[in-house]
């Protein structure tokens, strides 16, 4: 294996938050819909059927270009991409092969380790979706809600050399196109759909090797698996001097493994035409920069922000996998930066699971104000709660509740910080037979046995004493 070099392309399906389709007026959100039942007659393909430009999509794909750091064509074109197949009515997709909407750009994508590629984009172009098949054992569902449907579709150079970087891409990609309010990124019902294109060659040679096109992917782990996969069949085919074939495969999540489904089709096997139903979209610098300007911070930009504070990279990851999460530390940045890194690790150690996988979601929370949180980083710094109680209070505020102050009352949960109060419990604890054994171990040297005192108090004031000011004053009466 350690001989061959896999290289990896991807295109990325996204599908764009309008409200309608891209040229009918039909309901663009199927999701909890009976099948055939939010389809136009545009979407039908009937005759005499003239599609009308969505005007949305246009503006969504100007606010992708921004977060691919990418040109936007002033003029750009339809087209018709022929193929016949059950669920696309009229024998042929609208896209853009010649002229797309979206130029070259590229995306910096951070790796678990640290380190950054530069995933270069080739452009990206508008096209309405296809219908969707289910496919049973002797017969197949032909279902067009989803025909028509407005997508983007993300063409990258093939620029990506491991399962890792595949990854590390899609998601990043589903972070730029979900902060800059471009889809919904529902990655369970399609949302965003990615179409890896992998080859593997000898390490060092200039020429690619052929490639297979694992399609319909929608989840980051089925991306790196797939890719994991398909890497070690090719170089098993290629060492016991078989060929690869160039064609398009399925991914099995159940058994983790891709199969054959057909013979990659090339462009011209498509008859692309130009689209004479539709004229050309033209925009001018004004009309790009004016959409532009709307865009919210972008990833990009928060992890500069987040830049000054001691965080783990780990931590902003997790809170660059909820936008509400990061634009949350954003506005208690503005108040210093120890609030910041107190909640950003909050944020980290409640959400972290939910970061590593594809529910990027997270769990069922409602918004916590940033005034709680303040309060809340502010009654930690003053000791008045401690560490393990500040988490508590925590997921009190993100399930809902608000007030940290009084909920921490109501719990119970607020620091004894009253020294004489704490001095009477030390008292008692030093003066227990049981405690002799640790009195004499920390006397004899062994400064960890104060642990067990600690310890102590904190159990007779039900975990309401400062910790800290428990220690010193045991130091102090030894």
């Amino acid at each position: 294996m350690d001989k061959w070099q896999m290289t990896i392309g991807i295109e990325c399906h996204v599908q764009l938050a309008t409200k309608s389709k891209l040229f009918s007026p039909a309901d663009n959100d199927a999701r909890t819909r009976e099948p055939n039942s939010v389809v136009h007659p545009i979407d039908y393909g009937l005759p005499g059927m003239l599609p009308l430009l969505n005007q949305e999509a246009v503006t969504l794909a100007v606010k992708a270009a921004k977060a691919l750091n990418a040109d936007v064509a002033k003029i750009s074109r339809f087209d018709r991409k022929h193929y016949f197949y059950p669920d696309l009515p009229s024998g042929y997709q609208i896209t853009q092969m010649y002229q797309p909407t979206i130029l070259a750009g590229q995306v910096e994508v951070p790796l678990p380790d640290g380190s950054t590629v530069n995933v270069r984009i080739h452009h990206a172009h508008i096209e309405a979706d296809a219908g969707k098949l289910t496919h049973f054992s002797d017969h197949t569902l032909v279902d067009l809600n989803r025909a028509g449907t407005p997508l983007i579709e993300i063409v990258s150079e093939a620029d990506m050399h491991s399962p890792a970087e595949a990854r590390a891409y899609c998601t990043e990609l589903y972070r730029l196109m979900t902060y800059a309010g471009v889809t919904h990124g529902d990655l369970y019902h399609g949302n965003m759909r990615f179409d890896v294109n992998i080859s593997v060659a000898e390490k060092g040679s200039e020429t690619l090797g052929k490639r297979a096109e694992v399609k319909n992917l929608n989840s980051f782990r089925s991306v790196e698996k797939a890719a994991e996969y398909e890497f070690k069949r090719q170089v098993e085919l290629i060492e016991k001097g078989e060929r690869i074939i160039q064609e398009t495969r399925g991914w099995d999540d159940a058994k983790m493994k891709t199969t054959s489904q057909r013979s990659k089709e090339d462009a011209q096997d498509y008859r692309y035409m130009p689209d004479a139903d539709l004229p050309p979209i033209e925009l001018t610098d004004e009309q790009i920069a004016n959409i532009q300007s709307t865009l919210p911070m972008l990833p990009t930009d928060y992890r500069r922000a987040f830049s000054s504070l001691v965080l783990d990279s780990s931590v902003i990851n997790t809170l660059l996998a909820n936008q509400k999460h990061a634009e949350t530390v954003w506005s208690v940045l503005k108040h210093g930066d120890e609030h910041a890194v107190r909640v950003a690790n909050w944020f980290a150690s409640v959400f972290k699971a939910s970061a590593e996988e594809d529910d990027l979601g997270g769990m069922d929370e409602k918004q916590a104000s940033v005034d709680d949180l303040l309060t809340l980083s502010k009654m930690t710094a003053e000791a008045k709660v401690s560490s393990t109680a500040a988490k508590e209070l925590f997921l009190a505020l993100v399930a809902g509740e608000t007030d940290p102050e009084a909920i921490a009352q109501q719990r119970g949960l607020m620091q004894v910080s009253d020294e004489s109060a704490i001095a009477v419990i030390v008292e008692e604890v030093l003066a227990d037979p049981a405690s002799q054994k640790a009195l004499a171990d920390v006397r004899a040297g062994n400064d960890k046995a104060i642990g067990y005192l600690v310890g102590q108090v904190m159990k007779q004031s039900k975990g309401q004493a400062n910790p800290a000011l428990a220690q010193k004053l045991i130091r102090e009466r030894l």
